[in-house]
């Protein structure tokens, strides 16, 4: 056990506060660089919602590049009725299929698992 003085563990106290939002801002400011390099993608909040909501990812990628099933089926060369199962929950598609389908929409494999 260690005891200062008040005023002291005062001072600590907002010291690491300031710590605190110095890092939240210096991780902000890099998150808002990479946007601008083109490192990351805004996610519009209906689209955020949806995926938070538990909505079949793959439809929500899907939609948001606005394709339909038939046009990533050309972009992936899946076929539309795998697309269909996997968006309705009736199938999972192979790790092989999956990474075709996010290469297709422009995202990582992980975006759709």
């Amino acid at each position: 056990m260690v005891t200062i003085p008040q005023e002291e563990y005062d001072r600590l106290r907002e010291a690491a506060e300031d710590l605190a939002d110095l890092r939240a801002y210096d991780g902000a400011k890099a998150a808002l660089a990479a946007l601008a390099a083109g490192e990351e993608e805004l996610v519009p909040a209906d689209y955020a919602k949806r995926l938070i909501a538990g909505e079949s990812p793959l439809r929500v990628w899907r939609e948001l590049r606005g394709l339909s099933q038939v046009g990533l089926g050309k972009a992936s060369g899946v076929n539309r009725v795998q697309i269909a199962d996997i968006e309705a929950g009736r199938g999972k598609g192979s790790v092989e299929t999956v990474r075709k389908l996010a290469d297709a929409l422009g995202v990582a494999v992980d975006d759709l698992v």
